[in-house]
C-alpha cells in the first residue's frame, strides 16, 4: 500500500473508534475535556441538541448550542455560519481556533483582526520603536561626526514619554482583548502573552521613574524591551525564533570547533613569531603577536579575511615560508570551518522550520474541519434524511453563504467557488480538498484582446503582437542606454557649462518611439489588456513621466535651447536631461520580464522582501537591542581632537601635529562611525556586520574603554555576520531553488502570467505530511471553548 493511501481515513477503523469513544462516554460523567475545561467549564454555545451524544467527527458530530449565548441573534442558523466563517479565516491566516465562539466574542475576535485593527496595532508598535530615534541621545542631525554636528534638536520632557504611554494604553488593551478571546485558563499556558504583560508593566515602571526624574535618567531600561513587542505580534517570528533556539546546540558544536581552530593556531603563531634578539625581526610580534589576547584577534579577524595580507606582510617579507600558517589557518578556517557552519545552519534551522510549518498546516486543516463540523450541525435534520446517518453532509447553499462572507482574496473566493458543485451536499473530504485552492499558484488572466472589423487594422494588431516587435522594442532601449553611456564617457571631464546638448535631442527622438510603442501596445491589446501585464504598466509610467519631462523642457527653454545654461524654474536644462537619462536607464530594466531566468530571479527577490519578512524582522530586533546597548557602553567614548571646523588652515595644522598611525580610526577619519545616537549606532553596527576593517573599530574601543569591549564586538559578529547572514544566505537558495524546480515547464508568458503566492508554507509544502482525519478529531475535541458533551 502506498503512502498515500496510509493517510486515507479507513471507514472499519473509524466506526471502531467511536464505539469506543460511545463506551467510553457512558463510563464518564464530566465532557472528556482537557485538564483546564475540567475546572470548570462556561458554556459558550456547545451542547449537543437534543440529547444527542455522540463522538466529534465527521460521522455523528456534536453540535455546540447557539441558544446558550447567542440569543440576541435569533436565527439558530446564522450563529453555525458565523462560528464557520470565523473558523475559516483562521484556517486561511494560520491561526488557531483555540478561542472562544459565542457570537459577541466572535465579533469581537473579527474585529480585533481585521484590517484596520491590525494596521493600527502595527503602527503602535513602529511608532514605540521610533522613538529611539528622538529620545536622548537625539539622532535629529545632519551628520554624526563629532567634528561638524551641530547641537542636535532634543524634544522637551514628556513629548515623547506621552507618545509612548499612549503607545503603552493602546498594548495594555490589545493584552486584555487577546486574553479574553482565549480565556483565562489557555492565558496561563501562553509564555508569550505572560511575557507580553510582564514587559508592559516593566516598560510603565520606567516610564514612572523617568518622569519623576524629570527624564534625566541615566538609562532607559525600556528601551531595551521594546523589541518584544514586535516579535510577540508575529506568529512567524515567534516560529523562527523558536527554530533559532533549537538550533544553537548544533552551532554551538561547529563554533566550539571553530574556538579549537583559533586557539590551537594563536598557540602556533605565538610560537613561530616569537621576540628575538634582532628587532628588524620582531615586525610581526609587535604588531599581531605580542601577547595572547593580541594574537586571538589578529588571527580572528583574519578568519573573516578583513586584514588580510597584512596580517603577514611583516614575517612573510623575511622568510616566503611563513606564508603556509597563514594559508593553512584561512583553508581550515575560513573555507571549510566557516562554510560548514552555513551547512549545518541550513539543514538544521530546515528542519526545526519544517516542523514549525507542519503545526500551521495542521492549523488550517483543523480550522476547515470545525467549519464543516458547525455546518454539519447547521443543517443537520436535512443531512440525516438525505444520508441517513451514514455520513455527515454540508449543504452547498451552507457553503455558499459561507465563502461569501469569508475574508479572503477574491481570487481563491472565486476559484473555490467555481469547485463547487452546483447543489447537493459536501462530505468532509470534499470540503477539505476545496481549500486546496489555497495553495496553488495564482494564475492572472488577461483580458481578451479587441476585435477589429477591419482587415488591415486586424493584420496590423497580429503584427504588433508579434514577439519581435518585444525585441525591437528591447534593442532601441539598449541602444538609447548606449548612447547616453558614450557622451557620459566622452564629456567626463567636461564641466555642465562646457557640454552639448546633442544628447537631448537623441533622448527626444527615442521618447517619441516610447510614446508610439505604447500606443501601438495599447492599440493591440485594449487599455485592459495592456494593464494587466506588470511590465507594461511599469513601461508605460516610465514613458509617460519621459514625455512629461520632455514637454516642460520645450515650454521652459524653448527651441533651440543649444547653450542655454541659465536655470529657469526649480531645475536647470542640465539637470533635467539628467533626470531623464536617469528614468531611460531605470526603463531598461524592462527586459526582465522578457527573460525568463531573469525573471524568474526578480520574482524570488520580490519573494524574499514579502515573505521573508519575519527572519528580517528578528534581525532588527537584534541591531535594536545591539544599538540600545551600544549607546549605554560607549556614547561619547571617543572624540575627535578639537579643532575649527571653518578654518583650514587650523585643520592642516591640526593634521600635522597629530600623529596617527596608518590604518587606524583616526588616520582613516572614522569618526562619524560611533555610538552616540541611535541612528549613528544601526550604521555601525552593519559596517561591522559586513566585517570589512570591522577590527579598525574593535581596535579604537578597546583603545578608549577596556579590552572587555571587545566581547560585544565578537558577540555581534557571531549573530550577525556567521549566523544571521548564513542563515539568511541558506534561506535564499531554498527559495530560489523552490521556485527553479517549478519553472522548469514555464515559458517566459507563464511567468509573467504567474502571481506566485510563495510563502514560507508554500516552500515546504511538499515536504509536510498531511494531517489524518483522527488526528484532527482528537485536536477538536480538546477546543478549550467549543465544549462537547458524549
Amino acid at each position: 500500500m502506498s503512502e498515500n493511501e496510509d493517510q486515507l481515513p479507513n471507514p472499519g477503523r473509524e466506526r471502531t473508534l467511536n464505539q469506543e469513544l460511545l463506551i467510553a462516554d457512558c463510563m464518564e460523567t464530566e465532557p472528556l475535556l482537557t485538564g483546564s475545561i475540567d475546572q470548570g467549564p462556561v458554556d459558550y454555545g456547545s451542547k449537543c441538541e437534543d440529547g444527542q451524544r455522540g463522538p466529534l467527527s465527521s460521522k455523528g458530530s456534536s453540535c455546540p448550542d447557539p441558544e446558550a449565548s447567542c440569543r440576541l441573534h435569533g436565527d439558530d442558523d446564522d450563529v453555525y455560519i458565523q462560528q464557520a466563517v470565523v473558523f475559516l479565516e483562521d484556517a486561511i491566516q494560520y491561526r488557531s481556533i483555540n478561542h472562544r465562539v459565542d457570537c459577541r466574542s466572535l465579533n469581537l475576535y473579527r474585529w480585533y483582526y481585521s484590517r484596520l485593527c491590525q494596521w493600527g496595532l502595527g503602527t503602535t508598535i513602529a511608532v514605540i520603536l521610533g522613538l529611539a530615534f528622538f529620545e536622548r541621545p537625539s539622532s535629529l542631525s545632519l551628520t554624526s561626526d563629532p567634528r561638524y554636528r551641530p547641537a542636535p534638536w532634543e524634544p522637551a520632557c514628556g513629548v515623547t514619554e506621552s507618545i509612548e504611554m499612549v503607545c503603552l494604553c493602546i498594548f495594555i488593551v490589545d493584552f486584555a482583548v487577546k486574553s479574553y478571546l482565549i480565556g483565562w485558563d489557555e492565558l496561563l499556558k501562553t509564555k508569550w502573552l505572560i511575557g507580553y504583560i510582564l514587559v508592559i508593566a516593566a516598560s510603565i515602571i520606567d516610564w514612572t521613574l523617568s518622569i519623576s526624574m524629570l527624564c534625566d535618567e541615566a538609562l532607559r531600561v525600556r528601551r531595551l524591551i521594546r523589541p518584544f513587542f514586535l516579535l510577540q505580534n508575529s506568529s512567524l517570528m515567534k516560529k523562527t525564533l523558536k527554530c533559532l533556539k533549537r538550533t544553537l546546540p548544533e552551532m554551538a558544536s561547529v563554533i566550539l570547533l571553530l574556538a579549537l581552530h583559533l586557539c590551537l593556531f594563536t598557540m602556533f603563531g605565538m610560537l613561530l613569531f616569537a621576540k628575538t634578539e634582532n628587532p628588524e625581526h620582531n615586525g610581526e610580534w609587535e604588531t599581531y603577536f605580542r601577547d595572547l589576547p593580541q594574537a586571538l584577534s589578529s588571527l580572528l579577524v583574519l578568519l573573516t579575511t578583513a586584514n588580510n595580507p597584512d596580517v603577514m606582510i611583516p614575517a612573510y617579507s623575511l622568510n616566503r615560508g611563513y606564508s603556509i600558517f597563514f594559508i593553512l589557518f584561512s583553508v581550515f578556517g575560513t573555507y571549510f570551518l566557516m562554510n560548514l557552519l552555513t551547512a549545518i545552519i541550513y539543514n538544521q534551522f530546515r528542519g526545526y522550520l519544517l516542523i514549525s510549518i507542519q503545526t500551521s498546516i495542521h492549523r488550517r486543516r483543523l480550522g476547515v474541519q470545525a467549519a464543516f463540523v458547525v455546518l454539519c450541525c447547521q443543517g443537520r435534520a436535512h443531512t440525516k434524511l438525505l444520508t441517513g446517518e451514514q455520513d455527515e453532509q454540508v449543504q452547498v447553499a451552507a457553503v455558499l453563504e459561507v465563502m461569501q462572507r469569508v475574508q479572503m482574496k477574491s481570487y481563491y473566493r472565486h476559484a473555490i467557488i467555481k469547485k463547487i458543485a452546483a447543489d447537493g451536499c459536501l462530505t468532509g473530504q470534499a470540503f477539505q480538498r476545496l481549500f486546496d485552492e489555497l495553495d496553488k499558484d495564482q494564475i492572472k488572466e488577461h483580458p481578451p484582446k479587441p476585435e477589429y472589423r477591419q482587415l488591415y487594422l486586424q493584420r496590423l494588431q497580429n503584427g504588433i503582437s508579434h514577439y519581435s516587435v518585444t525585441v525591437l522594442g528591447n534593442a532601441l532601449a539598449l541602444a538609447n542606454v548606449i548612447c547616453i553611456c558614450t557622451v557620459l564617457v566622452l564629456d567626463s571631464e567636461k564641466t555642465v557649462t562646457e557640454r552639448d546638448d546633442y544628447l537631448e535631442v537623441i533622448n527626444c527622438l527615442f521618447i517619441l518611439f516610447y510614446v508610439l510603442e505604447m500606443a501601438l501596445k495599447i492599440f493591440a491589446l485594449g487599455w485592459r489588456g495592456y494593464l494587466s501585464y506588470r511590465s507594461n504598466i511599469f513601461d508605460g509610467v516610465l514613458t509617460i513621466l519621459l514625455l512629461m519631462l520632455q514637454i516642460s523642457i520645450f515650454s521652459v527653454y524653448k527651441l533651440p535651447f543649444c547653450r542655454r545654461k541659465e536655470k529657469h524654474g526649480l531645475m536647470s536644462l542640465w539637470e533635467m536631461v539628467r533626470l531623464i537619462n536617469m528614468l531611460i536607464v531605470f526603463r531598461f530594466l524592462r527586459i526582465i520580464s522578457d527573460i525568463k531566468l531573469m525573471a524568474l530571479v526578480a520574482s524570488t527577490l520580490v519573494d524574499l522582501v514579502k515573505n521573508l519578512r519575519a527572519f528580517a524582522g528578528i534581525l532588527m530586533v537584534v541591531y535594536y537591542v545591539y544599538a540600545v546597548l551600544g549607546i549605554w557602553l560607549f556614547q561619547g567614548a571617543i572624540s575627535p581632537p578639537a579643532h575649527d571646523s571653518i578654518s583650514n588652515s587650523s585643520m592642516e595644522n591640526i593634521s600635522a601635529n597629530f600623529s596617527m598611525e596608518c590604518g587606524t580610526y583616526e588616520q582613516l577619519e572614522y569618526w562619524p562611525n560611533n555610538f552616540d545616537d541611535f541612528a549613528s549606532s544601526l550604521v555601525m553596527l552593519y559596517n561591522i556586520m559586513v566585517v570589512n576593517n570591522w577590527h579598525v573599530f574593535t581596535d579604537a574601543y578597546t583603545r578608549y574603554t577596556t579590552e572587555w569591549s571587545k566581547v560585544y564586538f565578537v558577540s555581534w559578529w557571531l549573530i550577525s555576520s556567521v549566523m544571521w547572514v548564513n542563515l539568511f544566505i541558506a534561506l535564499i537558495l531554498e527559495n530560489f531553488t523552490y521556485r527553479w524546480d517549478r519553472s522548469h515547464a514555464f515559458t517566459v508568458v507563464d511567468v509573467e502570467r504567474t502571481a506566485y503566492q510563495t510563502s514560507v508554507q508554500l516552500m515546504f509544502r511538499e515536504h509536510v505530511q498531511e494531517p489524518t482525519e483522527e488526528q484532527l478529531v482528537a485536536t477538536l475535541q480538546q477546543h478549550p471553548h467549543l465544549h462537547l458533551a458524549w
